[in-house]
Parts: C-alpha cells; structure tokens; sequence
C-alpha cells in the first residue's frame, strides 16, 4: 500500500481542545487565543486569499528560497525520507518532492498534520503525482507529538511557513529540544523557514491589508466560537488590528472591542466581559535576527549548516543538522 494514515488524534481531540483553548482564553487576562483555530474551511479559503496579497510577501519570498536552493537541499542532505510538520495541502512542499525525487533519493514522504481529510486529499495527489513515492501521513499535533517516521534515513524535516514564529520563547525552546531529540538517525537534518524583522510599516501591512482580508480571517474565529460552543460573539463589535512589538521583534494580531459588552458561551457555562478597547489576541508572529536564532538553535542542540534568503532578505530558509 502506498498510502497510510496514521490517526494518532482521537475523534474529538479537536472539540475538546477548543473547549480548553476558549475557555482559558476568555477567563485570563490578557485574553488569549492560539491561532490553530482560525483554519476551519472558511478560514483556510481567506488564508488562501492571504497569500496572494500582494503585501503578503512571506509566502512568495519562502517559495522563491525553495525554487532556488531545492536541488542544493537535495544534494546536502540526500534524504530518503522527507517529513513536513503541519503540512496542510502539501503544496508549497512540491519543490522538495520535485528536487529529492530528481536526485534518486527520495522513498517517504510523511506529512503530519491536524487535519485527516486535509492529509487524506493531499496524499492522494501526492501519489497520484509521484508514483514511485510512498506516503505515510500522520494525524497529529505536532507541538505534543512529532510523529517522526523511523526508516528510511536520513530524513528531512520540513517546518516552513514560519510557524515556529507562532510560538513564544519558552514554546519554541520545549519544541526545538524535542525536535532535536526525534532527529538521531546520521543525515538527519531540520529545513526551517523563517521571517526576518524588517521595516515595522512592511510587517503591519502584511498582516493588515488594504482589502481587509486578513481581517475577515482574523474575525473568522469568532464565528468558529460562535458555531463550535454556541458563543455570541459580533464580529462586528471588534475591529482587526495588527501590532509591532518592538520589544518581543513580534507582530501581534489582536481583535478590538469597539465597546464594553458581554458574551455568552454556552457551552462553557461561562460568561465573558469585555471593556471598551480590551483585546482579545489571537496570533503572534515573532520575527528573527540571524544571531539569535543561530544561538537559539544551537541551545536545542542544532547547528545553522546553510542560512539562504530572497534578494530582499525578507525571509530566510536555513539548513540544520544535529550539533
């Protein structure tokens, strides 16, 4: 068989969590929510929409490193197994394939990600591309359970997207450290995409576009609320704002109460005030500095071998391999 589905998440793994999410989120102060839940349908077709804008540049500069040093990647680490970590589609992960398939290398290709219809579509028309190629996808929440494939090595990691810049200091040393953990067998190496700090007015805007899209997704988790919990939340009653923390390197999105006013959520059995102006976030995203993130790394126990980035230097793709 050259498909598996490995279902490591019980059925309701995503209503219980939600549940947890929400209610920590709305019970704390400051209100806290973590992005995973902006990704229903509708919010992974204005995400789509997101990277496509033309002041979102995070997805056209990683795809531009990738069509540039793909072959290279190959080369260097000769995988035979390439594992991608919250792989959605697979589609920005074509290069690779493209490039590791070309190189004779490449046997397994595992994607592991939260959704099972998602993973059960893309390895369908990862197969039906690839047809020497076998797939092992993973349901799984990769900040908990990795899910790395033992054999075939060496394998390669693929986390790009610069999700680890969803995760806070603390977040990202207890993954990198389990990560390098996983990463044992000799070739084993880690792709990591990344964005880098840049002019704050740049990063704004990639996160608060003219059309308001990345409002409509950013509101769309309320609506998530509202239909998952029986929540009733008014989009309306929030305006999208998007944050530099100069302090943090970080952009911060953030749903604005326009007035004070009271939700309830049902089923939570809970009631939640917000004052006027009071934020609820909902995603950070940390920018990186070269240094740091070298001396991060290196702290997990993973040395930067490669570090490439677009002509702009706007974003960068790094090779590393266990130190």
């Amino acid at each position: 068989m050259r498909i598996t589905l490995d279902r490591r998440l019980p059925a309701d793994h995503a209503a219980r969590a939600l549940r947890a999410d929400a209610e920590a989120a709305l019970t704390q102060r400051p209100k806290t929510l973590p992005p995973k839940w902006f990704y229903d349908e509708h919010g992974s077709t204005l995400f789509d929409r997101i990277t496509r804008l033309p002041e979102y540049y995070l997805t056209r500069a990683e795809r531009q490193i990738l069509n540039a040093h793909a072959d290279e990647t190959a080369r260097l680490t000769g995988a035979r197994t390439l594992v991608e970590l919250g792989s959605g589609t697979s589609a920005k992960t074509r290069v690779l394939l493209d490039a590791l398939t070309a190189a004779g290398t490449l046997k397994l290709y595992a994607p592991v990600d939260v959704s099972a219809a998602t993973l059960d579509r893309a390895a369908e028309a990862v197969c039906r591309d690839y047809p020497d190629l076998r797939v092992a996808a993973t349901v799984a929440d990769f900040e908990t359970d990795l899910a790395l494939p033992e054999h075939p090595g060496p394998r390669l990691v693929a986390f790009l997207g610069s999700t680890l810049g969803n995760l806070d200091t603390e977040a990202r040393a207890t993954f990198l450290g389990r990560l390098r953990a996983e990463l044992t067998a000799e070739g084993d190496a880690l792709l990591l995409g990344v964005d880098l700090v840049k002019d704050p007015n740049t990063l704004i805007r990639a996160y608060d576009d003219d059309q308001g899209v990345t409002a409509a997704f950013d509101k769309n988790v309320l609506r998530v609320l509202n239909r998952e919990l029986g929540a009733d939340f008014d989009p309306g009653a929030f305006d999208h704002k998007a944050i530099w923390n100069a302090e943090a390197e970080r952009i911060e999105m953030r749903l604005r109460a326009r007035v004070a006013h009271r939700v309830e959520v049902p089923a939570l059995a809970l009631t939640a005030d917000f004052a006027r102006a009071e934020d609820l976030r909902t995603e950070i995203s940390v920018k990186f500095r070269r240094e740091p993130l070298t001396e991060e790394l290196a702290r997990a126990g993973l040395t930067v071998a490669h570090w490439w980035t677009d002509p702009q230097s706007r974003f960068a793709v790094l090779l590393a391999t266990p130190s």
